[in-house]
């Protein structure tokens, strides 16, 4: 399938050729929310985030409930700074699944960065009850605990 040799040559880092697959499925199928999304993924990965939101933002109009859209786009929003809309697309995405703990890590960092160190504690600790093996709540809750500490 054309979506997994897209995913196999992002891998390899072989970002143009995956934007050729990307363009041609969605050239055939404009409405094909993995195109989009993956696309999107693509896109943050190789810095272009504003150019990202958009085809997450394609995806979420025909599917505005689709999570790995509202993580992305959140990923994307957070990258550029915008930490207040970011969270609003984590929510969303807790709305639809309250125990997804990429959704609690990532507002936990978007929280963080608006030196709500307590409240994003809080969230790597909530992604952790659930993935106790989260490497980025780990890591995230680690260094919320440090800057506590330094705190004080």
């Amino acid at each position: 399938m054309l979506l997994e040799q897209a995913s196999e040559l992002v891998s390899l880092e072989e970002f143009d050729e995956a934007f050729h697959i990307y363009n041609k499925i969605l050239r055939d199928d404009p409405k094909n929310i993995n195109a989009l999304i993956d696309k999107g993924v693509t896109l943050q990965r190789v810095g272009k985030n504003i150019q990202s939101i958009k085809y997450f933002d394609k995806a979420l109009k025909i599917k505005p409930k689709n999570i790995d859209g509202l993580i992305g786009k959140g990923s994307a929003l957070h990258a550029l700074g915008k930490f207040s809309n970011a969270i609003a697309c984590y929510d969303t995405a807790l709305e639809i699944d309250s125990e997804f703990p990429v959704a609690l890590a990532y507002k936990g960092l978007s929280l963080g960065e608006q030196g709500k160190i307590n409240d994003a504690l809080k969230y790597f600790k909530m992604a952790l009850a659930i993935d106790k093996e989260y490497d980025l709540a780990q890591i995230s809750k680690k260094k919320a605990l440090e800057l506590l500490k330094s705190k004080k």
